[in-house]
């Protein structure tokens, strides 16, 4: 399966960004989350994960939220949780693999069942979306440590289990499995270098 480099990845999101600002928004996140899942990786044990096929997760799994830009440059927030599916029929258009379109629809919140979407009454179609690899757990937690809202900001583990505790604690439980699996990284020089306030559990 080829795996396409950085700058590759890059000029995909330039061409789908409807705007610079969407681009920074979203690229820079992304660029966030492969930092994050670096930092993950040793836990992970030598040749756990394929590095690469992360690094191409990381970079991609946000690309159809551009999908959700109206003409002024507003995000549909009401939608913004078909973003996976979007980016996921994006790259398959683009020809991309399976392997790499299921980083885009696997990575909401700590993945979303059938009987989510029915209970929640989501805008998908009704189907797992579900990481199976450990590449895609990885990229999915690692991700959840960075949030795109106004102003971006990264979340501290409580701050997100907190969050996902709206949703079930079933939610939680995975949330702190995938810590057991992964570890927690370091987030202080992240969050120096970017400018992004840190929040912790309220």
């Amino acid at each position: 399966m080829p795996i396409p480099t950085t700058a590759r990845i890059r000029a995909l999101h330039e061409k789908y960004a409807p705007s610079a600002e969407a681009f920074d928004l979203v690229f820079t996140h992304c660029e966030i989350v492969w930092s994050i899942a670096e930092q993950l990786m040793p836990a992970s044990g030598v040749g756990a994960v394929d590095e690469e096929l992360v690094r191409a997760g990381c970079l991609l799994h946000d690309i159809g939220v551009y999908r959700l830009f109206d003409d002024g440059g507003g995000l549909d927030h009401a939608k913004y949780v078909r973003h996976g599916l979007l980016g996921h029929e994006l790259l398959a258009a683009e020809g991309f693999s399976e392997a790499l379109c299921r980083f885009c629809s696997c990575h909401t919140g700590v993945g979303l069942t059938a009987a989510d979407v029915l209970r929640q009454g989501l805008p998908l179609p009704p189907a797992d979306y579900v990481p199976v690899t450990r590449e895609e757990r990885l990229v999915m937690y690692a991700d959840k440590f960075h949030t795109k809202a106004s102003p971006p900001r990264f979340l501290s583990f409580p701050a997100y289990a907190e969050q996902a505790g709206r949703f079930g604690e079933d939610k939680v439980a995975a949330f702190h499995a995938l810590r057991a699996e992964f570890g927690e990284p370091d987030l202080g020089a992240l969050a120096s270098a970017h400018g992004d306030t840190w929040v912790e559990q309220s």
